[in-house]
């Protein structure tokens, strides 16, 4: 039986695996297997790969949030009534209208988006817009 190997579990209750004894006839031999050490840096990296990505999720959501703000401040209403005074022949009605248009963010970017000239065109195209479909 000179040839013959018995494994043994070292730690039956742990259920482990990480060390187990190899009883030969002849020799003993204790050897352990280094499982749990590339589990935890396993682990540890996938950990710091997760952290790392939320913070790529946090900074690319500041950027946005950055931005964002950025263009509302281009946009504002106070902006939109300082260029309507500026502007020329613009009837009570109208102005009065543009106001209110005003409360729309999209409105507000599409009037400071326009060339000087043609802001007044469009406000009264969309002044009429909206009396001919209250008619």
């Amino acid at each position: 039986m000179s040839g013959d190997r018995t494994f043994v579990d070292g730690d039956a209750s742990s259920g482990s695996g990480e060390e187990a004894n190899m009883l030969d006839s002849q020799n003993k031999h204790h050897t352990t297997i280094p499982h749990s050490g590339q589990h935890k840096r396993s682990r540890k990296a996938t950990g710091d790969a997760i952290v790392d990505a939320m913070l790529e999720i946090a900074a690319a959501s500041k950027m946005r949030a950055a931005a964002i703000m950025r263009n509302e401040e281009r946009f504002t209403i106070s902006k939109c009534i300082k260029i309507l005074d500026e502007m020329q022949g613009v009837d009570q009605t109208v102005y009065f209208f543009a106001l209110d248009l005003f409360e729309n963010p999209s409105a507000r970017e599409t009037f400071v988006s326009l060339k000087r000239e043609r802001r007044l065109v469009w406000m009264q195209g969309k002044f009429r817009a909206s009396t001919s479909s209250a008619a």
